[in-house]
Order: structure tokens, then C-alpha cells, then sequence
């Protein structure tokens, strides 16, 4: 079943508890509506990557292509330009889907996106996501693992591929351990461990800890960027 919510055309399922993890850990950037205030801001979402940002955002959507067909998956919201950048590639008869366990998250999309009717905005947990198999053409998680416990974020992991049909992608851009010189390996190591503490899974571990074992080595493309601080994980299902 969905149904609207005021003016926003949020199509939701029967209400989302917000995670537990997710209220308790990100209140700050997600949660409260002084969150959205500053942190939908362009500027401020590339300085959070070091000046990144653009690069990041493109080479994902490069990925999926500069005339992107079919339906596309973009599990959960992300501040800036990134969901209009994307929905801009849509080629004719084309849709997007952008899930979000947050309403306000949700509402601040709409806002973004122009009233876009191609792009369906939708009130789901990522662990959850109750669409049938092999719904989408092509599934994109853009900073989104490393926010979540290890449970969660394989669950996550799960239920993207398990939604992206046979010879689609799946397409990760995330944290990343640093090369052994880098100068932000030292320095921005305690920022993620105070403010990002599910953050620095990604450097102690591969991003394949978390896969599904049916997901072979030669389905996956990783390449890392900015020193190794990103990167940028392909899986065709």
C-alpha cells in the first residue's frame, strides 16, 4: 500500500521506525530539521570531502551512464546536487526511485528535484527494501555504508543486489583506507572515530567483507581515488 503525505507526493509504505543507530548517531546530520538547514548547502558537502565532491558524484553517475535507462535505485538521500544531477541523465521513459528511512530526508528532496515526475521519492529502510526481485536496471549507494553498523550494512549490501536484475549494476562510492603516507590517514582518522564511528569498517576491512558469498570476485570492479580515501566499488549482478 502507499499513499501522499501533503504537498511533498512522498509515496510511503506503512510508517518507518527510524533506526536505532541511526537517531542515536546521526541526530546531528540527518535527524533534527536543523540538520537539513546546514547541511544542504553544495559548498559544505565538498569541503566534508575535501574538495570532492564533484568528482565522486560524477564518477558514480558515469557509471551508470550519461543517458542512464530503465529504472535506476538510488538507496537513500544525499545532500547536494547529486539525486537532480542524476535524475537530469534520465533518458526518456527512464525512472528513478530514491528510498530513505527518514521523511525529512525525503521532503528535502522533493524540494530539490522541481516536482520531477520521474523520480519517485519513497519511505523505506535500506535492510527492507520490499520491492520484488530483479526490479531495477541499476542500483546506486553513494556514502551511505559507512553510516551503518556492520549488521546493517550487510543487510544493505543484500537487498541492493537481491532488487538489481541479472547483468545490472550495482554502484558503491564510499570510504576507503588511505595509502600508508597519506596525510589524512593520521589527521582524519579520530574525526570519523568521534563522528563517523561505523566509518572506519571501511579502512579496517575490504568492502567484500560484507557481500553476499553467491557474488564472485570476478563480478566486482573496485578503483580507489584522492590517495585512496575513496572508492568506488562496480558489482554486476
Amino acid at each position: 500500500m502507499s499513499y501522499e503525505v501533503s504537498q511533498a507526493s512522498i509515496h510511503l509504505l506503512p510508517p518507518a521506525s527510524i533506526p536505532t543507530y541511526l537517531e542515536k548517531t546521526y541526530w546531528w546530520a540527518y535527524v533534527h530539521p536543523n540538520a537539513v538547514k546546514l547541511f544542504e548547502r553544495q559548498w559544505l558537502v565538498n569541503a566534508i570531502l575535501w574538495g570532492n565532491f564533484a568528482k565522486l558524484r560524477d564518477a558514480a553517475l558515469d557509471e551508470l551512464g550519461q543517458h542512464i535507462e530503465g529504472r535506476t535505485l538510488q538507496i537513500a538521500c544525499v545532500y547536494g546536487d547529486l539525486s537532480p544531477r542524476l535524475a537530469g541523465r534520465l533518458s526518456p521513459g527512464s525512472s528513478l526511485d530514491v528510498v530513505d528511512v527518514l521523511p525529512i530526508q525525503l521532503t528535502n528532496l522533493r524540494a530539490k528535484l522541481s516536482n520531477d515526475a520521474r523520480v519517485t521519492p519513497l519511505l523505506r529502510d535500506s535492510v527492507a527494501l520490499r520491492f520484488a526481485d530483479a526490479s531495477y536496471d541499476q542500483t546506486l549507494l553513494f556514502f551511505l555504508l559507512h553510516e551503518q553498523p556492520e549488521s546493517v550494512r550487510r543487510r544493505t549490501l543484500s537487498e541492493a543486489l537481491r532488487v538489481t536484475r541479472p547483468g545490472g549494476k550495482v554502484v558503491i562510492v564510499d570510504y576507503h583506507l588511505p595509502r600508508r603516507f597519506h596525510p589524512l590517514r593520521y589527521l582524519f582518522s579520530p574525526v570519523l572515530g568521534l563522528l563517523e564511528p561505523f566509518a572506519l569498517d571501511l579502512w579496517n576491512h575490504d568492502l567484500t567483507t560484507w557481500l553476499p558469498e553467491t557474488i564472485r570476485a570476478d563480478q566486482i570492479r573496485k578503483v580507489t581515488s584522492f590517495g585512496g580515501l575513496y572508492q568506488k566499488v562496480v558489482i554486476t549482478v
